[in-house]
Protein backbone atom coordinates (compact mmCIF):
# COMPACT_ATOMS: atom_id res chain seq x y z
CA UNK A 1 0.00 0.00 0.00
CA UNK A 2 1.34 3.43 -0.96
CA UNK A 3 1.98 5.68 2.02
CA UNK A 4 0.00 8.93 2.00
CA UNK A 5 2.21 11.96 1.55
CA UNK A 6 1.50 13.57 4.96
CA UNK A 7 2.56 10.31 6.56
CA UNK A 8 5.76 10.29 4.50
CA UNK A 9 6.44 13.83 5.64
CA UNK A 10 6.05 12.89 9.30
CA UNK A 11 8.43 9.94 8.96
CA UNK A 12 11.40 11.73 7.39
CA UNK A 13 14.67 11.24 9.25
CA UNK A 14 17.10 14.11 9.69
CA UNK A 15 20.27 14.16 7.60
CA UNK A 16 23.13 15.82 9.45
CA UNK A 17 24.86 17.84 6.80
CA UNK A 18 27.81 20.22 6.95
CA UNK A 19 28.59 20.55 3.24
CA UNK A 20 26.92 20.85 -0.14
CA UNK A 21 28.02 17.39 -1.29
CA UNK A 22 26.14 15.63 1.50
CA UNK A 23 23.05 17.77 0.94
CA UNK A 24 23.09 17.13 -2.82
CA UNK A 25 23.31 13.36 -2.32
CA UNK A 26 20.13 13.40 -0.24
CA UNK A 27 18.36 15.82 -2.56
CA UNK A 28 19.18 13.72 -5.64
CA UNK A 29 17.70 10.66 -3.96
CA UNK A 30 14.37 12.47 -3.52
CA UNK A 31 14.35 13.52 -7.19
CA UNK A 32 15.30 10.00 -8.31
CA UNK A 33 12.40 8.58 -6.28
CA UNK A 34 10.03 10.36 -8.64
CA UNK A 35 8.58 12.89 -6.21
CA UNK A 36 6.96 16.02 -7.62
CA UNK A 37 9.06 19.18 -7.17
CA UNK A 38 6.83 20.49 -4.38
CA UNK A 39 7.14 17.17 -2.55
CA UNK A 40 10.92 17.24 -2.99
CA UNK A 41 10.88 20.69 -1.37
CA UNK A 42 8.79 19.54 1.59
CA UNK A 43 10.67 16.28 2.11
CA UNK A 44 14.05 17.96 1.60
CA UNK A 45 13.13 20.55 4.19
CA UNK A 46 11.96 17.89 6.63
CA UNK A 47 15.28 16.04 6.28
CA UNK A 48 17.40 19.19 6.62
CA UNK A 49 19.25 20.06 9.81
CA UNK A 50 19.36 23.80 9.03
CA UNK A 51 17.74 26.56 6.99
CA UNK A 52 20.43 26.59 4.29
CA UNK A 53 19.80 23.01 3.14
CA UNK A 54 16.02 23.45 3.30
CA UNK A 55 16.33 26.56 1.13
CA UNK A 56 18.65 24.73 -1.26
CA UNK A 57 16.15 21.91 -1.74
CA UNK A 58 13.30 24.37 -2.21
CA UNK A 59 15.28 26.41 -4.74
CA UNK A 60 16.31 23.38 -6.80
CA UNK A 61 12.76 22.01 -6.69
CA UNK A 62 11.42 25.37 -7.88
CA UNK A 63 13.76 25.35 -10.88
CA UNK A 64 12.56 21.87 -11.82
CA UNK A 65 8.96 23.01 -11.51
CA UNK A 66 9.81 25.87 -13.88
CA UNK A 67 11.80 23.80 -16.40
CA UNK A 68 10.83 20.13 -16.50
CA UNK A 69 13.77 18.78 -18.50
CA UNK A 70 16.91 19.52 -16.49
CA UNK A 71 20.00 17.34 -16.02
CA UNK A 72 21.00 15.68 -12.75
CA UNK A 73 23.23 18.53 -11.58
CA UNK A 74 22.88 21.59 -9.35
CA UNK A 75 21.19 24.40 -11.31
CA UNK A 76 21.56 28.17 -10.93
CA UNK A 77 19.24 30.77 -12.46
CA UNK A 78 21.34 33.76 -13.52
CA UNK A 79 19.20 36.87 -13.90
CA UNK A 80 20.46 39.66 -11.62
CA UNK A 81 22.95 42.14 -13.08
CA UNK A 82 24.55 45.38 -11.95
CA UNK A 83 21.29 47.29 -12.47
CA UNK A 84 19.08 44.57 -10.98
CA UNK A 85 16.84 41.79 -12.30
CA UNK A 86 14.10 43.86 -13.95
CA UNK A 87 13.73 42.97 -17.65
CA UNK A 88 15.03 46.41 -18.63
CA UNK A 89 18.17 45.82 -16.52
CA UNK A 90 19.28 42.72 -18.45
CA UNK A 91 22.33 43.66 -20.54
CA UNK A 92 23.66 40.15 -21.13
CA UNK A 93 23.37 39.45 -24.87
CA UNK A 94 22.47 36.38 -26.90
CA UNK A 95 23.78 36.91 -30.41
CA UNK A 96 24.54 35.08 -33.61
CA UNK A 97 28.05 33.65 -33.68
CA UNK A 98 28.32 33.53 -37.46
CA UNK A 99 26.82 32.09 -40.60
CA UNK A 100 26.56 28.46 -39.38
CA UNK A 101 23.68 29.09 -37.01
CA UNK A 102 25.69 29.13 -33.80
CA UNK A 103 25.02 31.52 -30.92
CA UNK A 104 27.06 33.11 -28.18
CA UNK A 105 26.30 34.66 -24.81
CA UNK A 106 28.19 37.62 -23.33
CA UNK A 107 27.48 39.41 -20.06
CA UNK A 108 27.95 39.67 -16.31
CA UNK A 109 25.61 38.27 -13.66
CA UNK A 110 25.55 38.96 -9.93
CA UNK A 111 24.35 36.99 -6.95
CA UNK A 112 23.64 33.74 -8.77
CA UNK A 113 22.34 31.39 -6.07
CA UNK A 114 24.03 27.96 -5.99
CA UNK A 115 26.36 28.94 -8.85
CA UNK A 116 29.59 27.83 -7.07
CA UNK A 117 28.25 24.25 -6.97
CA UNK A 118 26.26 24.36 -10.21
CA UNK A 119 26.79 22.18 -13.24
CA UNK A 120 24.36 24.18 -15.35
CA UNK A 121 23.38 27.86 -15.51
CA UNK A 122 20.03 29.13 -16.77
CA UNK A 123 21.11 32.49 -18.15
CA UNK A 124 18.59 35.24 -18.85
CA UNK A 125 19.81 37.18 -21.89
CA UNK A 126 18.55 39.87 -24.24
CA UNK A 127 18.12 39.33 -27.98
CA UNK A 128 17.38 43.01 -28.59
CA UNK A 129 14.35 45.25 -28.15
CA UNK A 130 10.85 45.15 -29.61
CA UNK A 131 8.96 47.93 -31.40
CA UNK A 132 8.13 49.55 -28.04
CA UNK A 133 11.76 49.51 -26.98
CA UNK A 134 11.27 46.73 -24.43
CA UNK A 135 13.97 44.14 -23.86
CA UNK A 136 13.21 40.80 -25.53
CA UNK A 137 14.56 38.07 -23.26
CA UNK A 138 15.40 34.41 -23.66
CA UNK A 139 16.75 31.82 -21.23
CA UNK A 140 19.80 29.83 -22.27
CA UNK A 141 21.24 26.62 -20.80
CA UNK A 142 24.98 27.11 -20.24
CA UNK A 143 27.14 24.37 -18.66
CA UNK A 144 29.56 25.84 -16.12
CA UNK A 145 32.41 23.96 -17.83
CA UNK A 146 31.85 25.77 -21.12
CA UNK A 147 34.76 27.92 -22.37
CA UNK A 148 34.24 31.59 -21.51
CA UNK A 149 32.37 30.94 -18.24
CA UNK A 150 34.02 32.24 -15.06
CA UNK A 151 32.49 31.92 -11.60
CA UNK A 152 33.64 34.11 -8.72
CA UNK A 153 32.30 32.88 -5.40
CA UNK A 154 30.72 35.60 -3.26
CA UNK A 155 31.36 36.31 0.40
CA UNK A 156 29.31 34.19 2.77
CA UNK A 157 26.28 35.96 4.21
CA UNK A 158 25.71 36.37 7.95
CA UNK A 159 22.60 34.18 7.69
CA UNK A 160 22.57 30.73 6.07
CA UNK A 161 26.28 31.09 5.19
CA UNK A 162 26.37 27.55 3.81
CA UNK A 163 24.37 28.75 0.78
CA UNK A 164 26.78 29.57 -2.02
CA UNK A 165 26.35 32.40 -4.48
CA UNK A 166 28.62 33.81 -7.17
CA UNK A 167 29.16 36.40 -9.82
CA UNK A 168 29.19 34.94 -13.30
CA UNK A 169 31.21 36.25 -16.23
CA UNK A 170 30.23 35.07 -19.72
CA UNK A 171 32.61 36.03 -22.51
CA UNK A 172 31.43 34.99 -25.97
CA UNK A 173 30.25 31.63 -24.63
CA UNK A 174 29.21 29.45 -27.54
CA UNK A 175 25.80 27.79 -27.32
CA UNK A 176 23.57 25.89 -29.72
CA UNK A 177 20.05 26.90 -30.70
CA UNK A 178 18.86 23.81 -28.81
CA UNK A 179 20.29 25.35 -25.61
CA UNK A 180 17.79 28.21 -25.84
CA UNK A 181 14.61 27.41 -23.93
CA UNK A 182 11.35 27.89 -25.85
CA UNK A 183 9.22 30.92 -25.16
CA UNK A 184 9.71 34.42 -23.83
CA UNK A 185 12.39 34.67 -21.17
CA UNK A 186 10.40 37.01 -18.96
CA UNK A 187 6.78 35.88 -19.37
CA UNK A 188 7.48 32.16 -19.35
CA UNK A 189 10.40 31.93 -16.94
CA UNK A 190 11.59 34.98 -15.00
CA UNK A 191 8.19 36.35 -13.97
CA UNK A 192 6.55 33.08 -12.86
CA UNK A 193 9.72 31.91 -11.12
CA UNK A 194 9.36 34.58 -8.45
CA UNK A 195 6.08 32.95 -7.40
CA UNK A 196 7.24 29.37 -7.94
CA UNK A 197 10.36 29.98 -5.86
CA UNK A 198 8.36 31.50 -3.00
CA UNK A 199 6.01 28.51 -2.92
CA UNK A 200 8.76 25.89 -2.97
CA UNK A 201 11.20 27.62 -0.61
CA UNK A 202 8.49 28.28 1.96
CA UNK A 203 7.30 24.70 1.59
CA UNK A 204 10.83 23.58 2.42
CA UNK A 205 10.84 25.88 5.46
CA UNK A 206 7.57 24.34 6.64
CA UNK A 207 9.11 20.90 6.15
CA UNK A 208 12.14 21.97 8.19
CA UNK A 209 10.01 23.20 11.09
CA UNK A 210 7.82 20.10 10.94
CA UNK A 211 10.78 17.69 10.91
CA UNK A 212 12.89 19.55 13.45
CA UNK A 213 9.93 20.20 15.71
CA UNK A 214 8.73 16.60 15.66
CA UNK A 215 12.19 15.26 16.49
CA UNK A 216 12.73 17.84 19.24
CA UNK A 217 9.33 17.34 20.81
CA UNK A 218 7.45 20.61 20.25
CA UNK A 219 3.72 20.50 21.20
CA UNK A 220 1.56 18.33 18.91
CA UNK A 221 -0.86 21.21 18.31
CA UNK A 222 1.95 23.17 16.63
CA UNK A 223 2.90 20.17 14.49
CA UNK A 224 -0.73 19.91 13.39
CA UNK A 225 -0.71 23.54 12.25
CA UNK A 226 2.59 23.02 10.42
CA UNK A 227 1.25 19.92 8.69
CA UNK A 228 -1.91 21.78 7.64
CA UNK A 229 0.19 24.63 6.22
CA UNK A 230 2.41 22.14 4.38
CA UNK A 231 -0.58 20.42 2.77
CA UNK A 232 -2.04 23.82 1.81
CA UNK A 233 1.23 24.95 0.22
CA UNK A 234 1.43 21.64 -1.63
CA UNK A 235 -1.96 22.37 -3.21
CA UNK A 236 -0.93 25.95 -4.03
CA UNK A 237 1.98 24.62 -6.11
CA UNK A 238 -0.54 23.32 -8.67
CA UNK A 239 -2.06 26.78 -9.22
CA UNK A 240 -1.25 29.09 -12.14
CA UNK A 241 1.83 31.03 -10.94
CA UNK A 242 0.90 34.12 -12.96
CA UNK A 243 -2.72 34.39 -11.76
CA UNK A 244 -3.62 37.25 -9.43
CA UNK A 245 -5.65 34.91 -7.23
CA UNK A 246 -2.60 32.66 -6.83
CA UNK A 247 -0.59 35.67 -5.68
CA UNK A 248 -3.26 36.55 -3.12
CA UNK A 249 -3.45 32.99 -1.81
CA UNK A 250 0.34 32.89 -1.62
CA UNK A 251 0.40 36.15 0.35
CA UNK A 252 -1.98 34.59 2.85
CA UNK A 253 0.08 31.40 3.01
CA UNK A 254 3.28 33.35 3.61
CA UNK A 255 1.60 35.33 6.40
CA UNK A 256 0.54 32.07 8.03
CA UNK A 257 4.09 30.77 7.70
CA UNK A 258 5.50 33.87 9.40
CA UNK A 259 3.11 33.38 12.31
CA UNK A 260 4.16 29.74 12.50
CA UNK A 261 7.84 30.76 12.52
CA UNK A 262 7.19 32.95 15.54
CA UNK A 263 5.32 30.21 17.40
CA UNK A 264 7.82 27.55 16.36
CA UNK A 265 10.77 29.61 17.59
CA UNK A 266 9.12 30.03 20.99
CA UNK A 267 8.31 26.31 21.26
CA UNK A 268 11.66 25.17 19.84
CA UNK A 269 13.81 27.27 22.18
CA UNK A 270 13.37 25.17 25.35
CA UNK A 271 13.75 21.77 23.64
CA UNK A 272 16.40 22.32 20.93
CA UNK A 273 20.14 21.84 21.40
CA UNK A 274 21.74 25.26 22.02
CA UNK A 275 23.80 25.19 18.82
CA UNK A 276 20.78 24.16 16.75
CA UNK A 277 18.64 26.94 18.21
CA UNK A 278 21.41 29.51 17.67
CA UNK A 279 21.73 28.46 14.02
CA UNK A 280 17.96 28.67 13.51
CA UNK A 281 17.81 32.17 15.00
CA UNK A 282 20.86 33.25 12.98
CA UNK A 283 19.24 32.23 9.72
CA UNK A 284 15.79 33.80 10.20
CA UNK A 285 16.70 37.04 8.32
CA UNK A 286 16.68 34.95 5.12
CA UNK A 287 12.87 35.10 5.31
CA UNK A 288 12.90 38.87 4.84
CA UNK A 289 14.72 38.82 1.50
CA UNK A 290 12.48 40.15 -1.31
CA UNK A 291 9.78 41.21 1.17
CA UNK A 292 9.26 44.47 -0.73
CA UNK A 293 8.83 42.64 -4.03
CA UNK A 294 6.29 40.29 -2.44
CA UNK A 295 4.32 43.24 -1.07
CA UNK A 296 4.30 44.87 -4.52
CA UNK A 297 3.14 41.60 -6.10
CA UNK A 298 0.26 41.37 -3.64
CA UNK A 299 -0.74 45.00 -4.17
CA UNK A 300 -0.79 44.48 -7.94
CA UNK A 301 -2.82 41.29 -7.54
CA UNK A 302 -5.49 43.08 -5.51
CA UNK A 303 -5.59 45.87 -8.12
CA UNK A 304 -6.06 43.33 -10.92
CA UNK A 305 -8.75 41.39 -9.06
CA UNK A 306 -10.62 44.58 -8.15
CA UNK A 307 -10.51 45.91 -11.71
CA UNK A 308 -11.66 42.57 -13.13
CA UNK A 309 -14.57 42.47 -10.68
CA UNK A 310 -15.54 46.03 -11.60
CA UNK A 311 -15.40 45.23 -15.32
CA UNK A 312 -17.56 42.15 -14.79
CA UNK A 313 -20.08 44.17 -12.78
CA UNK A 314 -20.24 46.80 -15.53
CA UNK A 315 -21.03 44.10 -18.09
CA UNK A 316 -23.85 42.61 -16.05
CA UNK A 317 -26.55 45.25 -16.87
CA UNK A 318 -25.69 44.98 -20.58
CA UNK A 319 -26.00 41.20 -20.39
CA UNK A 320 -29.42 41.51 -18.74
CA UNK A 321 -30.64 43.83 -21.50
CA UNK A 322 -29.42 41.41 -24.15
CA UNK A 323 -31.16 38.54 -22.37
CA UNK A 324 -34.41 40.54 -22.16
CA UNK A 325 -34.27 41.27 -25.90
CA UNK A 326 -34.16 37.60 -26.80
Amino acid sequence: MTMAFPEQLLRVQEVTCSDTTTWWTGHRALVAAGHRPIDVALLGGAAADRVAWAFASGYQAALRALVVELPDVVISLCATEAAGAHPSAIATRLESAGSEGGLRVTGEKRWATAAPEAGLLLVVASVGVDDQGKNRLRVVRVPTTRAGVTLSAGTATAFAPELGHASVSLVEVEVASSDVLPGDGYARYLKPFRTIEDIHVHAALLGLMLGSGRRAGVPPALLERLLAAAVTTRALAAANPTAATTHLALAGALALTRALVTDFTAAFAPVAAPEVLARWQRDLPLLDIAARARAARTETAWKNVTEAAAAAAAQEPRKRVQDDDR
